[in-house]
């Protein structure tokens, strides 16, 4: 693993794209690293490398594999973080500014035609000897669970991040995604129970993927919900599988699903209207997609993509980090718990940062 991170500062020091990602449940770490520092997109979704999407618009950046250097290491020892339980100092302004947010969301859906919208606030803090290649070992160590990464791109940024979250995993045809919602804190052995709420919001999730993938793909079957540890968080998970019809697109399939109701809303549109008039911000690269783009299997004719969506992020810039949370809002939310819960969540990153 030396010789892989003594790669990596090099391609920084060199100002040229890379990423850094390692699988859930995986000791391998892989490495992409860009022999120039063009930006190249993926435009028909037919392209091979490492792909990196924003929540909104079609520059979808491509590290293509052709034009990169493929590194692989093993994680050879895992030093697993104990969780502790954080106290994070209070921003009143910033809570304040997000449970008004939070509240015109529950107006809006109210009125209709919005069931669900996913509200969400950056926070900005300030690093102090930030080192790229002991902040992304500990995101390793400490969320095995997560498909964790760092990407950078001189003409972009840096990123990093360790999601909970699939978005698509394709083989040739045959395609497996998965609904998740519901949040909420572990409490050490306690058996997690779900409200009414967060069951609701679930469903809204499964729903909108079966209903929007039935003229796209065949022979679908789905899993009952169940609950997901991610870290220090519980959500509820439900598996869905099936086969990409023949004259179907991989690019069709994640178009559809992409933003999912998981983070921005249904339905879709009016949710993403709604999102971009109020939170205030540019989510960028959050909430957005990134992964493996046609990977070759063992055998040369089989294509494999696996793809996440981008919670639980952040990204770097002048030695500060900017931390990037949401919470799924419907009408039975209330202001002061999604304050928490988008709390909770930020503490994801703080915890690797040590600003917990």
């Amino acid at each position: 693993m030396i010789d892989f991170f003594i790669k990596v500062k090099q391609q920084k020091a060199q100002n040229l794209p890379f990423v850094l990602y390692r699988k859930p449940n995986d000791i391998k770490l892989v490495g992409f690293f860009q022999n120039n520092d063009h930006l190249y997109f993926a435009e028909n979704f037919e392209e091979t490398g490492f792909v990196f999407a924003p929540f909104e618009g079609s520059q979808m950046i491509l590290i293509p594999k052709n034009l990169s250097v493929k590194w692989e290491a093993l994680i050879t020892s895992f030093k697993e973080n104990e969780d502790s339980d954080f106290t994070d100092s209070e921003d009143i302004q910033a809570k304040e500014h997000f449970e008004i947010l939070v509240q015109k969301g529950i107006d809006a859906i109210a009125k209709g035609p919005l069931k669900k919208v996913v509200l969400s606030r950056k926070e900005i803090v300030d690093l102090s000897n930030f080192d790229l290649v002991s902040i992304f070992e500990k995101l390793i160590q400490s969320y095995p669970t997560a498909f964790c990464y760092c990407w950078f791109h001189p003409k972009i940024g840096l990123w990093m991040g360790a999601t909970p979250e699939r978005l698509l995993k394709a083989n040739n045809n045959t395609f497996y995604t998965m609904a998740l919602a519901g949040t909420q804190k572990l409490q050490g052995t306690t058996e997690v129970v779900w409200e009414k709420k967060e069951m609701e919001e679930q469903q809204f999730v499964t729903d909108f993927i079966l209903n929007n993938l039935k003229n796209l793909t065949s022979e679908v079957a789905v899993s009952s919900p169940y609950t997901l540890q991610a870290g220090t968080l519980a959500h509820i998970k439900t598996d869905i599988e099936g086969v990409i019809n023949e004259n179907s697109s991989l690019k069709q399939v994640v178009s559809v699903l992409h933003p999912t109701p998981a983070v921005c809303g249904l339905p879709k549109e009016a949710a993403k209207n709604f999102i971009i008039k109020n939170e205030g911000y540019d989510r960028e690269y959050y909430t957005g997609f990134l992964g493996e783009l046609n990977k070759e299997g063992f055998n040369k004719e089989e294509l494999k993509s696996d793809l996440y969506v981008n919670l639980r992020c952040m990204q770097i810039k002048d030695n500060q980090a900017h931390l990037y949370v949401g919470c799924g809002i419907t009408k039975d939310s209330i202001p002061e718990k999604e304050w928490k819960e988008s709390v909770n969540k930020s503490m994801t990153m703080k915890k690797v940062l040590d600003l917990g």
